[in-house]
């Protein structure tokens, strides 16, 4: 393949990778190693047509495996963890309940299975404060 058609190739790629779709940075890495076989043929470095694809798998691979996840974590930031973000928040419930039962119950906009680890009944209405998080279910206890 002629050098320009890699750097066209690569080109597609990031671009494709930036604007059109997100795959999770995959692309970006594949787009560099066409890039980087397109500009060796381009500064007079030719190689064979298996050496070509042979080098391009290579360093797609590599650099995948080498610096994706650091590189998307760093520019599409790491996910909030939910469960030591709302320790110690209150959550008003909306029936009454007892030490070990579960009840549903409203918090951030969205319904979480609620369960009393307390020894205390939480009756309706009242607060309670969030101890831990498990999945979807809010263990709390009376404030």
């Amino acid at each position: 393949m002629p050098w320009w058609g890699w750097i066209v190739i690569g080109t597609l790629l990031f671009c494709a990778e930036l604007f059109a779709i997100d795959a999770q940075f995959y692309l970006v890495f594949i787009g560099a190693g066409a890039l980087l076989v397109g500009l060796l043929g381009l500064f007079g470095l030719e190689l064979p047509v298996w050496g070509q694809w042979l080098l391009f798998a290579v360093v797609a691979v590599v650099s995948m495996v080498t610096f994706r996840r650091r590189l998307y974590d760093k520019l599409r930031g790491a996910i909030p963890d939910m469960q030591d973000g709302i320790l110690g928040e209150t959550v008003r419930l909306s029936q009454t309940l007892e030490p070990g039962a579960t009840c549903r119950t409203e918090y951030r906009g969205t319904t979480w299975k609620a369960v009393n680890v307390g020894d205390v009944v939480i009756s309706d209405g009242s607060k309670a404060v969030i101890e831990t998080v498990d999945g979807l279910t809010l263990k709390v206890r009376a404030a």
